[in-house]
């Protein structure tokens, strides 16, 4: 599947274009912006476009209130075509964040309820109670996501609301070509659902992906052939940072063998889970990380583990921002793309990656964890690659069997020689190919 092969770039685009926070109704062509990044991505070496909400909403995006037009803050349904076209053109994938859990208060068949209570059509499309109320005073209580009464939960086992949602899936295919969604908050949807989610995924476009949003739990349950084929990796992202600020290795190398390991018990073993170093909801790795010359092992590491590594817009050149200052501030308005060292470094990780097998690929082991260093074998039956990783200001020397006399990095070029052990330079990483 084209997916596991991936290296996905996510925008966040009501927050990229510079769009009002809240909806005032006005039309602006904003989204036109993206094309201005294509040949940015491009040359990243990124192979899929992740956008996250595009649709007509009340503020945030998660809060659609029209799942088959743009949000006017963006522009027309034409003006994501034409980015469409540019982005295909580019030979990239497309992603659509598809928030199916839940609409906002300014949903059409919501709207109709508040209008008509019990004698609406759409009264089955949530579930609500004639006989409470919420802090709208609407005259009815419903169930919201998380309590967020922002946020209306729709039915999702009600066939009326599956044939709406199921036929917009289908009008973006249609209009925009795309090759898959991330689903929103993946681990509330109604299995059945998301088992006739799968269903339609495989007959709507050859290799039509779906991929979760989970934070916690076993990710089989929404990740199998009746579900996702893939899900968010939360365990690793938070294994990432807090290996590189805590220095222990072993957190990390833990949770990769845990999920991708070779013994029976391992969970997600020949899975592509999506792995990310931040994204619109957490803070950005340049600002979370204690030290910050550890941005370059981290990302060396993120591309190295198995998955499929996730590059959020402008961290690629060390955008920071914290969660404790609001979404806002985690979605910045970014009017052209920049390139420094960072981006650079991204960039010879993403070429490495997709231009080896057994980094796309290939088993999990671990062969040397230390507090600061990490060495792991990815192997599939025709490569063998070795990630070297060290998290330290000094240079490290690491005496481990390679099983093999020589190597080429698949990130300089450059050949290496086992004898002797090798030694890590401060905050380095390496993807040995050995022969």
């Amino acid at each position: 599947m084209w997916f596991d092969e991936a290296v996905v770039y996510q925008i966040y685009p009501l927050g990229l274009c510079g769009a009002p926070l809240a909806n005032d109704g006005v039309q602006e062509h904003r989204i036109l912006r993206v094309l201005d990044w294509v040949e940015h991505i491009k040359e990243m070496g990124a192979t899929c476009v992740l956008f996250n909400p595009v649709f007509e909403s009340d503020a945030h995006g998660y809060d659609t209130r029209d799942y088959n037009k743009l949000d006017c803050r963006l522009g027309t349904n034409e003006d994501f075509k034409q980015v469409c076209k540019a982005i295909h053109e580019a030979g990239f994938k497309i992603m659509l964040d598809g928030v199916f859990n839940h609409a906002g208060r300014g949903f059409f068949a919501f709207q109709d309820v508040q209008a008509r209570k019990w004698d609406s059509p759409y009264k089955d499309w949530f579930n609500l109670s004639f006989d409470g109320n919420t802090n709208y005073n609407d005259g009815f209580w419903y169930e919201a996501w998380e309590g967020c009464n922002e946020l209306v939960k729709l039915n999702l086992k009600n066939p009326a609301v599956r044939d709406y949602l199921f036929d917009a899936v289908r009008g973006w295919v249609r209009d925009y070509d795309i090759d898959g969604l991330r689903l929103d908050v993946a681990y509330c949807l109604d299995l059945d659902f998301l088992s006739a989610l799968r269903g339609l995924a495989d007959s709507i476009k050859p290799e039509f992906v779906l991929m979760g949003e989970t934070l916690h739990g076993d990710y089989n349950r929404w990740m199998n052939d009746h579900a996702c084929h893939s899900v968010t990796n939360y365990e690793c992202y938070k294994g990432l940072y807090s290996s590189f600020n805590s220095g222990n290795m072993h957190e990390i190398s833990y949770s990769l063998n845990r999920q991708f390991g070779a013994e029976q018990w391992c969970l997600y073993t020949g899975r592509h889970l999506m792995s990310f170093a931040d994204n619109h909801d957490v803070t950005r790795v340049a600002s979370i990380l204690t030290d910050k010359q550890c941005i370059y092992p981290l990302y060396g590491l993120l591309f190295g583990m198995p998955g499929v590594p996730a590059v959020y817009y402008g961290s690629e050149w060390g955008v920071e921002a914290e969660k404790k200052d609001g979404d806002p501030a985690l979605r910045p308005a970014i009017e052209l793309p920049q390139s420094n060292k960072l981006t650079e470094w991204i960039t010879r990780l993403a070429k490495a990656r997709t231009g080896s097998e057994a980094l796309m690929y290939g088993t999990y082991r671990n062969v040397m964890v230390q507090p600061k260093q990490l060495i792991f074998e990815r192997k599939t039956e025709k490569e063998r690659v070795l990630v070297a990783i060290n998290a330290d200001s000094a240079a490290y020397h690491a005496d481990f069997n390679a099983q093999a006399g020589c190597a080429v990095d698949l990130i300089t070029g450059k050949p290496h020689d086992f004898g002797g052990g090798s030694d890590l330079p401060p905050y380095s990483c390496a993807f040995w190919k050995t022969e």
